[in-house]
């Protein structure tokens, strides 16, 4: 019911539609910086932000290669041609992923060590920088919210009562999409402290 009111509206259903879209974007980007952040146990997306030179090109790890983590402290990656070997493992030690890879000439194996805890305590501070980073992006994007339904008013596409709804509805949307990134970033935090 509630986001009907400004879809429907003739005069701000693009604004809404704009809106709900870059803050979907905000939240999906939190998303996979959470899923790249390290915690104890090994995960294929840590490996997501490491580019290999791959015949004079830079090229996303998962492209040329396959990822897998066998085991909770493992990860490893079996190119798909074999002569990127040691690019690849170049590429991975020098993503500063605190990660040693080993090559034994037909794969690598990446061991994933054990995080200290002040590392963890580390990890939490930027989960928590990321997060702020994320909060205030959304909170622009419902300005920029703001400021077109007030545009809308003074242009007299809207009514002032439209104009009032509107603006709690951004408020609520906004409200949503910053819990839906905390909730992320507390369960984050909790596997991060998590001993195993």
């Amino acid at each position: 019911m509630a986001q009907a009111t400004m879809a429907a509206i003739p005069g701000l259903k693009d604004t809404y539609l704009q809106l709900k879209t870059r803050m979907d974007k905000a939240v999906e980007d939190f998303r996979k910086e959470m899923t790249a952040t390290r915690t104890g146990r090994a995960s294929v997306h840590m490996l997501d932000s490491v580019n290999v030179d791959y015949y004079g090109s830079q090229m996303p790890l998962n492209q040329i290669a396959q990822v897998h983590a066998p085991e909770a402290q493992l990860i490893t990656v079996q190119p798909f041609d074999p002569s990127s070997l040691g690019s690849i493992e170049k590429a991975i030690r020098s993503a500063d992923l605190g990660l040693n890879p080993m090559n034994d000439g037909k794969l690598i194996r990446v061991p994933v060590p054990p995080l200290t805890e002040e590392r963890r305590r580390e990890m939490v501070k930027h989960l928590h920088k990321v997060l702020e980073e994320h909060r205030t992006a959304v909170r622009n994007i419902r300005r920029d919210g703001n400021e077109a339904i007030k545009k809308a008013l003074k242009d007299k596409k809207i009514t002032e009562d439209e104009e009032k709804r509107a603006l709690d509805e951004i408020q609520r949307l906004t409200d949503d999409e910053i819990k839906k990134m905390e909730d992320m970033g507390r369960a984050k935090e909790k596997e991060v402290l998590e001993l195993k």
